[in-house]
């Protein structure tokens, strides 16, 4: 087993890897690892469960509102980290996606921890096990101390960073309906690794 406080030295995905559709962007981030490195050392997991926003014309994406003060990272450049508050005592940390301006993006929803997991027991004590620490994604930002500090930071160069790992076989993820949203919530958009295995 790896300590906790290894870290090695892998390359963070790069920008023009979130130029792309936000779905196929939501896809191929099952498997990197979500790192996050401050003066309580380094916490990363990593990425199981994700959903793709799609921009402007995607009834449940937040670019339907405009660039606004709320929304104004979510139109940054590709691989900006958009970090919004939800029913007033949640953050959500997403990925940006496309072209600059455009307004797609990609919430992280779940990872499986890895390293930083007895700070990440010590800002989630109510979760009874491990498993249940980063299995949602304002359990996630909370066990990581993601906040507002982060909104806009280049997920690419910052620390706060999606690094590159093994890549999930299609045969181990389910892809169905994105939760918690009232629009569009039919579309297949939100994709679940099912087996990652032990992490190295």
């Amino acid at each position: 087993m790896i300590p906790s406080d290894h870290v090695e030295p892998r390359p963070s995905l790069p920008a023009h890897f979130y130029n792309r559709d936000a779905a196929l962007v939501a896809r191929e981030l099952l498997g990197a690892e979500l790192r996050f490195s401050s003066a309580h050392g380094v916490i990363s997991g990593v990425i199981v469960e994700t959903e793709a926003y799609l921009g402007p014309h995607d009834p449940a994406c937040h670019a339907t509102a405009g660039r606004t003060a709320r929304t104004w990272h979510l139109f940054g450049p590709p691989g900006t980290a958009y970090v919004y508050f939800v029913y007033g005592m949640h953050w959500c940390v997403n990925a940006v996606t496309r072209e600059d301006g455009f307004g797609s993006a990609v919430l992280i929803r779940a990872v499986q921890p890895l390293r930083g997991i007895e700070t990440m027991r010590e800002r989630r004590p109510k979760a009874r096990r491990d498993a249940d620490l980063c299995n949602g994604p304002a359990k996630l930002c909370a066990a990581y101390g993601i906040s507002r500090a982060q909104d806009g930071v280049s997920l690419v160069n910052s620390a706060l960073r999606i690094v590159e790992r093994e890549s999930v076989p299609d045969e181990h993820v389910i892809v169905g309906p994105r939760v918690g949203i009232s629009k569009a919530v039919d579309w297949p958009l939100r994709f679940r690794a099912v087996e990652i295995g032990a992490v190295p």
